[in-house]
């Protein structure tokens, strides 16, 4: 009885240990993590980012680096740097140096064309996988930028693309997918968040599971994702709407999901709506509180989360207004427009670093202070992303 009475303090030791700042558990066989406080690093963080340069200005002369909603940047193997600049339909490459060296791209349908590509991914030879949804394909080029191949992804459009383990390319949900046609017939279940794909497109697995909201709109905002892979082919998912961090092995298992501690409730303000006029549809997305804008993994496993510590203020939103018609033969034309109070402001103090180790656990947090919709990090190079506002990219190096 005794030796009961000692086994059982022990464990209650042990839970209050782990509730000071993680508390960790075991739910239907998955690790849940759940982060409060600080983190590990307490108040002083343990890395810091040294600045390196901005490529990209709202209000530059020269048009190469004159982006219009910049999606993705990536770097090859000989530290090239690539921005897929969405709203203009292109690819712009610069040297490692930041000099800008080459173009591709422009709108349309055809080999080389895209209408509002979503990401890019290069592989180790150079070649450029570019998603573009809109034409329900993923284009393939040469590292001089022509065309190689195409792959047709019409299950749900395509999502962005990254290079998984073994040549697998490793697909995530499109931002957006709306039924046009009302009589059109609703998958039995919400689709995977994740697919693999082989270099072919053929599909290989999928996984990752949606929550359903019970409403087709909400269930589409609601389970936006961003995601990222790293050079195991493991994959992390965060949600911006929901308080969840997922990490996946490359073969699709669930390692752990983690939340933390928000000085906001992630409640559904509003449902949103859909109005269908003849070919036109017009949509009114719900209205969400937002928690997170990107991950990315360095080399060390840790997972770099763009937070927020607050909501943003009504003079400090921006988005993109997007329209949509059909014509009689199924034939689409889609325009974006970036639209809201806050397109001139470039400062805030609203967002934030947080900073995990590899098995979801919070390190510690870096104040930001201008505006971020993704982070990308490449060796000890990291780079935040301002798409709306001042178009550009910042590049770091990270210390520590």
């Amino acid at each position: 009885m005794r030796a009961m009475s000692v086994l059982i303090l022990a464990a209650f030791v042990l839970a209050a240990t782990l509730a000071a700042g993680q508390k960790v558990e075991t739910v239907d066989g998955v690790k849940l993590v759940h982060n409060s406080g600080p983190g590990a690093w307490g108040k002083t963080a343990k890395v810091t980012l040294e600045p390196v340069r901005t490529l990209g200005d709202v209000e530059t002369t020269d048009e190469n680096l004159a982006f219009y909603m910049p999606s993705v940047i990536a770097v090859d193997g000989a530290g090239d740097l690539y921005v897929l600049d969405t709203g203009n339909h292109r690819v712009q490459k610069f040297g490692p140096d930041g000099k800008f060296k080459a173009s591709c791209g422009r709108q349309g349908q055809g080999p080389g064309e895209f209408y509002y590509p979503s990401w890019l991914a290069v592989d180790d030879k150079g070649f450029l996988y570019v998603s573009d949804p809109n034409n329900q394909r993923i284009q393939v080029l040469t590292p001089d930028g022509k065309d190689h191949k195409t792959l047709k992804v019409l299950e749900q459009g395509a999502g962005p693309v990254f290079l998984g383990k073994g040549g697998e390319l490793v697909e995530g949900s499109p931002r957006m997918r709306f039924i046009m046609n009302q009589d059109e017939e609703k998958p039995a279940a919400l689709p995977k968040l994740v697919k693999v794909r082989d270099r072919e497109g053929k599909l290989l697995r999928e996984f990752g599971e949606p929550r359903d909201f019970g409403d087709d709109l909400v269930n589409n905002g609601g389970n936006e994702v961003i995601m990222t892979v790293d050079g195991a082919g493991q994959v992390y998912l965060v949600f911006p709407v929901q308080n969840r961090i997922e990490k996946y092995a490359a073969d699709g298992r669930l390692l752990w999901r983690a939340d933390r501690e928000l000085p906001y409730s992630m409640e559904i303000k509003e449902k949103g709506k859909v109005d269908r006029q003849g070919g036109g549809v017009s949509i009114r997305m719900p209205e969400m509180n937002r928690c997170a804008s990107g991950v990315a993994v360095d080399g060390k496993g840790r997972v770099w989360v763009v937070g927020l510590t607050r909501q943003l203020k009504k003079e400090e939103q921006v988005g993109t207004a997007v329209s949509m018609t059909m014509d009689s033969s199924g034939g689409r034309t889609i325009g974006y427009q970036v639209q809201g109070d806050g397109q001139e402001l470039r400062t805030t103090d609203a967002y934030k670093l947080e900073v995990y180790n590899a098995d979801g656990a919070l390190l510690g947090t870096l104040p930001l202070d201008f505006f971020v919709d993704g982070i990308f990090i490449y060796g000890d190079r990291l780079f935040l992303m301002d798409k709306f506002r001042g178009t550009q990219f910042k590049e770091y190096r990270i210390k520590g």
